[in-house]
């Protein structure tokens, strides 16, 4: 049972929800309606593009990869219809880079998953005011985050492990027996 209160959206509730995760898609838009937005999702950047361009709405939630491109083309589509968007890019690749790169272009916040729907409604309703966020019950280790790390720089490189190795400042074989093991906890 869902217990939280309705937020104040202000006059246009409209949101827009782009993930080509349709499970994942379909569980936020309910959240999200629970909590009084006027949902509409998209599951791929053409679809999201044209939503963007037809009924810019008053905040989005973009995930960064999608099938078929980068949610950061949404993000552009929708900052030119719309200026006053609030926009929230949610990726399970988080990087420094990318969060950058989404702000630059005019995301408001970006959040790594798995996020639930009161960390989106947080982040879309934020004003900057606010303080540090408490830090996570259970973050991931300092060996996860590395190897996150090395897979996220191994598909960026088309999983080539020389380049890879090269790129990562790493012996080769090292790399191969890093990419050979099973993800840490």
């Amino acid at each position: 049972m869902d217990t939280n209160p309705a937020p104040d959206l202000g006059p246009d509730p409209s949101l827009l929800l782009v993930d080509d995760d349709d499970v994942f898609l379909k569980r936020l838009a309910r959240a999200m309606e629970r909590r009084g937005f006027s949902v509409e999702t998209a599951g791929s950047v053409v679809a999201g593009t044209a939503i963007a361009k037809a009924r810019p709405p008053a905040y989005a939630v973009i995930d960064l990869r999608l099938e078929d491109g980068n949610g950061l083309d949404v993000v552009e589509t929708l900052r030119a219809a719309r200026a006053d968007a609030r926009i929230v890019v949610l990726t399970g690749y988080g990087a420094i880079a990318t969060a950058v790169a989404a702000v630059k272009i005019g995301a408001t916040d970006y959040i790594s998953k798995p996020a639930d729907a009161d960390d989106v409604v947080r982040a879309l309703l934020a004003t900057g005011e606010e303080t540090l966020p408490e830090p996570p019950e259970n973050p991931m280790s300092a060996d996860r985050v590395r190897w996150e790390h090395i897979q996220r720089v191994f598909e960026q490189c088309d999983r080539n492990v020389s380049e890879t190795a090269r790129r990562l400042s790493m012996h080769r074989r090292t790399l191969q027996r890093i990419l050979a093991k099973r993800s840490p906890r």
